[in-house]
């Protein structure tokens, strides 16, 4: 897409232009004075399709993402954010915005546009007293869990330490601690944010409010968020967390126990389900290895005292081959499922949301589980509920509040030619699923095909992020998301 020559002369370097991708997905060209300009003007420098470190900065963490923009703009500053901004607007230039550019979708690379990419701006700053993160709109869950850990403070995040905090807290945000303190939209004081007109503004409760409300689960779609400010909740820094393992032939029974295990469960513990082929963790037989299972992953971020107690029943679900329970670091738990999820694989996710699980929909589940397509592929069931299910729906974005329980279909393997195997699979696993299901869904664990429950995602909500969407870009400049188009 770009005319580059090697060495060209002034006047030739003048006559040269960028080829790009409009919004409407018009190819138009920018001369290259005009490329050069804006260049000048980003902190980290501005690199092209002939650049050495072109194919490294396009990658995303989804490997099924192969697309290649224009340009990309390594921000370092809120003012290179809004350099690429009113560049963008000026030409009309189809945009992506990268955070940890951790989203199933791919969301933050735009073929044959401009990608402002943040990853490098990943400070985090806490203040202890207040209880307070200040955090960049590039760090991943790793930096941040490191430095409220040093204080014994947490922020409700998710649980694999690559994913980007940006993406995560304005899809929502849930994970160990959310049934607990919340979702990492409910522990959201204040953001920075840059509009598409390229201006700064401070979104709380006290001010812009309505722009505040959206982007606490409205994604993207209004501004490019630079600056987020948690509030922190004392937690570790070890909790009482761990596996455990029973057999696949068990899978009916221990999943009606743990379901109805979480019907009065504390909100200090969090119980999830994983139907996989087991990994080779050590505490397991190797005659195990690579075979069903079904996997209860668990944190109690209560007093450790009473951990050991309050996971008991757990371990009586059925006859365990295996388990590994006991203080534990938090951070470090946060990093438990990385190898699991490591960049470069083919992912693709299909997801539900349950208000309750029908011995139906268990049997569902246990069914699909036993026909994975893969070794890497797995069924994960989510338990929801406690402070997440307190706030009101029409509080935040967010609308999916009576959600007991998400489903994601996690299929992901490595070679190009399962592609179709494994998606036939989670689509199929999805619509079976639906019956038993709400109509809403997780909007961070939406694929690119899945434009079409966007709406149904936010339920009631819609109309209002329709209407904020209007007022703060009315051109849909930021599109390459999961898209609310203007009233």
């Amino acid at each position: 897409m770009e005319a580059l020559f090697p060495h060209p002369t002034p006047l030739e370097h003048q006559m040269q232009s960028l080829t790009y991708l409009t919004l409407d997905k018009d190819v138009r060209q920018v001369r290259q004075p005009e490329v050069d300009a804006f260049a000048a003007q980003i902190s980290g420098g501005v690199i092209g399709m002939a650049d050495a470190a072109y194919e490294e900065a396009r990658k995303v963490w989804n490997g099924m993402v192969d697309r290649r923009p224009a340009l990309i703009a390594r921000c370092l500053t809120e003012a290179d954010v809004q350099a690429s901004l009113r560049f963008a607007k000026a030409h009309r230039m189809l945009t992506s915005v990268r955070g940890g550019g951790h989203h199933i979708a791919g969301n933050a690379v735009a073929e044959g546009g401009l990608m402002i990419d943040m990853s490098g701006m990943r400070t985090v700053r806490v203040d202890p007293d207040k209880r307070v993160a200040y955090v960049g709109p590039g760090a991943l869950l790793s930096d941040l869990d490191r430095e409220t850990q040093a204080h014994g403070l947490a922020v409700p995040l998710g649980i694999n330490s690559t994913t980007g905090v940006a993406g995560l807290t304005l899809g929502g945000g849930f994970g160990w601690l959310t049934r607990r303190h919340g979702m990492s939209i409910d522990n959201l004081r204040s953001v920075t944010v840059v509009t598409p007109d390229g201006e700064v503004r401070i979104a709380s409760a006290d001010s812009e409010p309505e722009l505040f409300w959206a982007l606490r689960g409205g994604g993207g779609n209004f501004g490019v968020v630079t600056s987020f400010e948690f509030q922190l909740h004392p937690v570790g820094p070890e909790v009482y967390a761990g596996l455990v393992v029973y057999p696949f032939a068990q899978a009916r029974q221990v999943l009606r126990a743990w379901r109805d295990f979480c019907e009065s469960a504390s909100d200090e513990l969090t119980v999830w389900t994983v139907m996989r082929k087991a990994p080779p963790l050590p505490f397991l037989p190797e005659s195990v290895h690579g075979r069903e299972v079904v996997i209860l992953p668990m944190v109690w971020c209560g007093d450790l005292a009473a951990g050991e107690k309050a996971v008991a029943p757990v371990l009586k679900f059925g006859d365990p081959i295996g388990s590994h329970l006991g203080p534990t670091p938090y951070a470090g738990f946060q990093t438990a499922f990385d190898p699991l999820l490591a960049p470069g694989a083919r992912n693709y996710w299909k997801t539900n949301n349950f208000s309750g699980l029908s011995d139906a929909a268990i049997d569902m589940l246990i069914d699909n589980a036993g026909r994975l397509p893969g070794p890497e592929c797995e069924i994960f069931v989510a338990q929801m509920g406690g402070a997440m299910g307190r706030v009101k729906p029409d509080a935040t974005a967010f609308v999916g509040r009576d959600a007991r329980f998400i489903m994601n279909v996690h299929g992901r393997w490595t070679d190009a030619g399962e592609d179709d195997k494994v998606r036939n699979w989670a689509r199929g696993v999805f619509q079976q699923a639906a019956p038993h299901a709400t109509a809403s869904g997780y909007v961070n664990f939406l694929t690119e095909d899945e434009a079409g429950r966007v709406a149904d995602s936010y339920g009631p909500n819609y109309a209002r992020l329709q209407a904020t969407k209007r007022r703060y870009d009315p051109d849909n400049m930021l599109r390459m998301n999961l898209n609310i188009a203007p009233a």
